[in-house]
């Protein structure tokens, strides 16, 4: 049950919502060490019943923290904000910065004017103002409808990236194409390779533990998923590698996880495994999750899923 585990730690990263591509502000901030980028739409989450149960009991805290941050400068997250951009990266001796990018119709001009009202002073970093906010975020406006928030330092890695002083998200071939492959999707997220080593080691449980594995691991060069809600829920993720043969050998070690698992299941995790599939096509090996409301929201209730969810 570990791979139907990752499949929805992998949905609690996006907060079950959906997501939509970068605009140009976004991606020009993302550095090259990425790690991980998600994406999450929030005009979308209120057409899902769904969506928005599952928002309700497993909303993580830093969204939390950020929403409460916005509020207190008076953007309103469900009104204002279309969509909601995470950025993990490596930033040299600092380690892994994470930057969020909001973008909506809220108005930048009017934003500015309430914090000088209320004596909110910026710092001047290079050709950008960076403002405080609640929960020890800092942000800087891009441009009139985006907003970039995280930490003081993960904020100026972010800014110098745009401004051409640290290698850009497209410099990074490999993240590069893989975001191609899903941005056009209603939910996506890309995951670099050691990220995917280390979720599929967790996925396979003991059977990562063969020989093999170790040969199929250094040929992982990383992952895709995207997901949406329209007729329940459906989740793909796509595991990408060095050849066919890996793909294959991968795909089959999976399978006979997924196996193992379904002759010791419980009635809630049955309905996890035979909903679902793996198969490899070329060099991918793929990953399908599909199951309707009535049997998700059934699943949310499940002591497996409060083990994954916590």
């Amino acid at each position: 049950m570990r791979l139907f585990k990752i499949s929805l730690a992998s949905l609690l990263l996006v907060s079950m919502a959906y997501a939509m591509p970068l605009n140009s502000s976004a991606r020009s901030c993302i550095p090259a060490d990425l790690l991980q980028l998600i994406s999450v739409d929030y005009r979308s989450l209120k057409d899902s019943p769904t969506a928005m149960a599952l928002k309700q009991q497993l909303l993580p805290d830093n969204i939390k923290q950020f929403e409460a941050a916005l509020k207190n400068i008076g953007i309103d997250p469900d009104k204002d904000v279309d969509t909601l951009t995470f950025a993990s990266f490596r930033s040299g001796k600092q380690g892994v910065k994470t930057t969020g990018v909001a973008s909506g119709p809220f108005n930048m001009k009017n934003e500015l004017k309430k914090m000088k009202l209320e004596k909110v002073t910026p710092k001047k970093y290079n050709n950008s103002l960076i403002y405080p906010m609640d929960g020890g975020f800092v942000m800087s406006f891009l441009d009139d409808s985006t907003l970039l928030f995280g930490d003081a330092t993960a904020i100026r890695a972010a800014l110098d990236t745009r401004d051409g002083q640290i290698l850009g998200l497209d410099t990074n071939g490999t993240m590069a194409d893989m975001m191609t492959n899903v941005d056009s999707a209603p939910v996506w997220s890309i995951l670099d390779q050691q990220g995917t080593q280390n979720m599929m080691r967790s996925a396979l449980g003991d059977a990562s533990k063969i020989a093999d594995y170790e040969t199929v691991k250094k040929k992982i060069q990383g992952s895709r998923y995207t997901m949406n809600f329209n007729n329940g829920v459906n989740f793909e993720l796509t595991v990408v590698t060095s050849d066919s043969m890996t793909a294959g050998m991968l795909s089959s070690l999976v399978k006979a996880g997924i196996l193992y698992k379904k002759m010791n299941a419980t009635p809630a995790e049955k309905v996890a495994v035979e909903n679902t599939t793996v198969d490899s096509d070329s060099a991918n090996l793929q990953l399908k999750f599909k199951a309707n409301d009535q049997q998700f929201q059934s699943l949310m209730h499940s002591d497996l899923f409060a083990a994954v969810s916590h």
